[in-house]
């Protein structure tokens, strides 16, 4: 980030470090509003609108650059007088009142073009200031609104002649705004250009915020490779930021393309942002670069046994525009790491429940994407009043079993949830919009991002009570249970290990398909470590007493997307209650 504002992907980033705008004058004449205009007339210019051919016209040129420029002098004389009398004082603009509703179109056009950018802004950090970062980092994007809006408002009264009657406060500053510094981490030598791309610390969001991204679903798996994808890597620093995130307890840095903005702020409603000392003091149990412009299409990691690293890499591309590949990602390297510590990766939902008769559960559900875990969380939720005092969501989509003392515990990975929009409660939906991050909103498998629980919560160790297979195919009978308990381990074990589930549309893959411990993040690479911890595991479980099942959602089956899960998880709480 070497320059004041940098635009690309539909997307502005502001180095307010760089430059930063205190009046009005100031951002008129600026480097960074001259390269807004620019892009502008470049999109124009691009598609042939009505507007570039009256820009053409107007000021007989078809060069960007000086289109932009009289753009930027017609915007700085409209700010300090009215339309009429530039047109009567400057020669230049002696016939411009004649074109006043065709100039009123343009200034709109510009103010709409710059509000449809997903628009960030970053302030460096230095190791010598502490407090006055943060001042500013919150008073900074107020002020960039203001000054916005205030431009905006003197050049429709400068050409229209009239104040407007209604006035609307839309988002004209950041949509999201981060404070960044540079750290010195020991990391091996063919690491270290990493120590060029700083670390983001503090991240604040305009909510609702609304992003649209080139893809809006994730392929295949992410591939073990026995050689370094990052050997002979070449990447300029000032397109990357690094995002510093708790895993669990896992430390998993992201170092992202700005391109791929939206992901690495949107990371920050699903992963725990690592304090500032502990970036400055640690190095990571793994990283993750993506978005690399290289020739290969891969999704990759790799086990760096020497320096006890794992590394994942993924390369730049419109279909890789998707959350779910830095999601994804993080979660395959914690559930390795994790394996290796005799931990049990889960892909699931976990919650503890405490309903109003006094009776309590930590319930954990396995199933892979669109399986009916998440949506077994929204039943719950549907039914609280009915049933529940309060619920902890201990994981929306992966935790890890860890035995401790003799019993098996739940862990969450995740202090916010990735979910669909339609397996949501629209109610609900509209609730968290102050919070949220929507993705998509107007396609298939729209998404939203919110957070949903503590650092604190998930890490806090729940013993398990019940752990349930989500099967979201098989039509049950009206009298027909939702639940089963398995009295056998070895057929429990088959039935989790085949990981059957029939896909609903959050990937690339149709009708009734199965993967292996319904867990492609870690344990589909790691199978033969996964057995021995299932084995290990299931053992446990078994000898405690705790009830394994399966619980029939129904997800998968035309018309039962909402009463499948509310069946199910009402059949789950008179269990509970009897218990």
């Amino acid at each position: 980030m070497n320059k004041e504002i940098t635009i690309s992907n539909n997307k502005a980033v502001l180095n307010f470090s760089k430059a930063f705008f205190s009046s009005s004058e100031e951002l008129l004449r600026s480097e960074g509003f001259y390269e807004v205009l620019s892009s502008f007339v470049r999109f124009h210019k691009e598609g042939n609108t009505r507007v570039y051919s009256y820009l053409e016209k107007f000021f007989i040129s078809s060069d960007i650059d000086k289109l932009a420029s009289e753009l930027r002098d017609i915007i700085k004389i409209l700010t300090v007088m009215s339309l009429d009398e530039a047109s009567d004082k400057i020669n230049k603009y002696y016939k411009l009142n004649e074109q006043r509703d065709n100039l009123l179109r343009v200034v709109e056009d510009i103010y709409n073009y710059w509000r449809k950018l997903e628009r960030y802004s970053i302030i460096e950090k230095s190791s010598s200031e502490a407090g006055l970062e943060v001042q500013n980092f919150l008073e900074a994007n107020i002020k960039l609104k203001e000054l916005i809006l205030d431009i905006y408002r003197k050049i429709q009264v400068s050409i229209s002649g009239f104040s407007p009657k209604v006035f609307r406060q839309v988002p004209a500053g950041a949509n999201a705004s981060v404070i960044i510094r540079k750290s010195k981490i020991a990391y091996p030598d063919y690491l270290d250009f990493l120590n060029n791309i700083p670390f983001i610390t503090k991240v604040m969001i305009e909510t609702p915020y609304i992003t649209y991204t080139k893809s809006n679903k994730r392929d295949g798996f992410f591939k073990e490779v026995y050689e370094n994808p990052l050997t002979d890597l070449e990447i300029n620093p000032h397109e990357f930021l690094c995002y510093p995130a708790k895993v669990a307890d896992n430390l998993v840095y992201v170092y992202f393309h700005i391109d791929y903005m939206t992901h690495g702020i949107s990371a920050s409603n699903l992963f725990e942002l690592a304090d500032e000392e502990e970036v400055l003091n640690n190095k990571p149990d793994a990283i993750y670069i993506f978005g690399v412009k290289d020739d290969n299409d891969r999704d990759v990691f790799y086990e760096d046994k020497k320096n006890n690293l794992i590394i994942g890499y993924c390369n730049y591309a419109e279909k890789k525009d998707y959350f779910g590949y830095l999601k994804k990602m993080c979660l395959t390297l914690n559930n390795i790491i994790s394996m290796k510590k005799g931990y049990l990766p889960i892909h699931g939902a976990g919650v503890n429940v405490v309903l109003h008769n006094g009776k309590s559960a930590n319930i954990v559900i396995l199933g892979d994407s669109g399986a009916g875990k998440s949506e077994s969380i929204e039943a719950f939720r549907s039914l609280a009043k009915e049933y529940i005092r309060y619920m902890t969501i201990i994981f929306d989509d992966m935790g890890s079993f860890r035995i401790e003392d003799g019993e098996v515990k739940a862990y969450g990975s995740e202090t916010g949830a990735f979910v669909r929009l339609d397996d949501l409660d629209s109610g609900y939906a509209f609730k968290q919009i102050d919070r949220s991050i929507f993705m998509n909103p107007d396609k298939i498998n729209a998404r939203l991002i919110m957070p949903v629980a503590s650092y604190d919560d998930i890490m806090e160790g729940y013993k398990v009570d019940f752990f349930l297979y989500a099967n979201n195919y098989d039509k049950l009978d009206d009298n027909e249970k939702s639940i089963r308990f398995f009295d056998d381990k070895e057929h429990a074990i088959q039935v989790f290990k085949d990981g059957a589930r029939l896909a609903k549309g959050t990937t690339t893959e149709e009708g009734l398909v199965k993967s292996y411990f319904a867990n492609p993040f870690g344990p589909y690479q790691k199978q033969e470590k996964c057995d021995e911890l299932i084995e290990k595991y299931f053992t446990r479980l078994f000898a405690n007493n705790i009830r394994v099942g399966t619980i029939r959602t129904q997800l998968g089956i035309e018309g039962m997307e909402n009463d499948g899960p509310l069946k199910s998880a009402r059949e789950l709480f008179e269990i509970i209650k009897e218990l």
